[in-house]
């Protein structure tokens, strides 16, 4: 039997906020896995504002180690200053602060400094929220039993397969795979991909990095995330990453949408 690190034992973080007529529950959780020596992922659920954000580092570097932590800090920094205001002026701020930073703590290292981001914020009256996202790392929307991926992989690998450049399984898919196209510390300062979407009651939403999407399939994605609880979802997904064989940190966010 595998033994399980401590940290290897998922404790999601859990949160309740208000956002007009609904309640959103989030609940999030990280393990390290068996492939790297420590996480390079970060986790945020906002203990005040209706967010969360999943953030994994490139590498397993000092660089990665800072991209992260520089850019939750931008980040989180940006949407509590400008707070009630929310919508693609804060973000798009929030994400050009980030760069800005990452890149200038990049600076004197000899490696890359580098990141993907997926946050959802909600409207403080609840109409609709927000995705901010740059890399790979994922949003899905579970609604009446439907799975769908909001959001595009900014790889090599995404825009070959959307142009028939090569089959999903062949050696060049796996190898464009890990070509990201856009992420904070890019040289050229990217934008992220924006997208405003209602809340609806019953819809659970999934943030998590490409730590758990590698290792879990669609079916089983959907039907963990079908848990009414967040927590045990949460949970649950990330012991399915270490059954796959935990070869990567993996990052996951539920966020739950309750009527009030």
């Amino acid at each position: 039997m595998r033994l399980r690190r401590r940290s290897d034992r998922p404790e999601p973080q859990t949160r309740r906020h208000v956002a007009g007529r609904f309640e959103l529950e989030i609940a999030g959780a990280t393990v390290v896995g068996d492939r790297y020596p420590a996480n390079f992922d970060v986790l945020h659920v906002d203990p005040e504002l209706p967010f969360a954000a999943v953030i994994d580092g490139m590498g397993s570097g000092e660089g990665s180690r800072l991209a992260g932590a520089t850019t939750a800090a931008a980040l989180t920094g940006r949407l509590h200053a400008d707070w009630p205001e929310v919508g693609a002026r804060t973000l798009r701020a929030a994400v050009a602060e980030a760069q800005t930073r990452v890149r200038a703590v990049g600076a004197p290292l000899h490696e890359l400094t580098g990141c993907t981001l997926t946050t959802l914020v909600a409207e403080p009256d609840g109409e609709q929220a927000w995705i901010a996202q740059l890399g790979d790392s994922r949003a899905y929307r579970l609604r009446d039993g439907l799975l769908e991926l909001v959001t595009v992989d900014h790889t090599a690998a995404w825009l070959g397969l959307l142009h028939g450049w090569y089959a999903a399984d062949s050696p060049e898919a796996a190898r464009a795979r890990y070509q990201l196209l856009r992420y904070v510390g890019h040289p050229e300062s990217p934008d992220a991909d924006l997208i405003a979407t209602p809340l609806r009651p019953g819809d659970t939403w999934l943030l998590c990095t490409d730590g758990v999407t590698d290792q879990v399939d669609y079916h089983l994605l959907r039907d963990l995330l079908g848990d009414p609880r967040p927590d045990q979802a949460v949970r649950d997904l990330l012991l399915a990453t270490l059954d796959a064989g935990g070869a990567d940190n993996a990052t996951a966010v539920a966020i739950r949408v309750h009527p009030r």
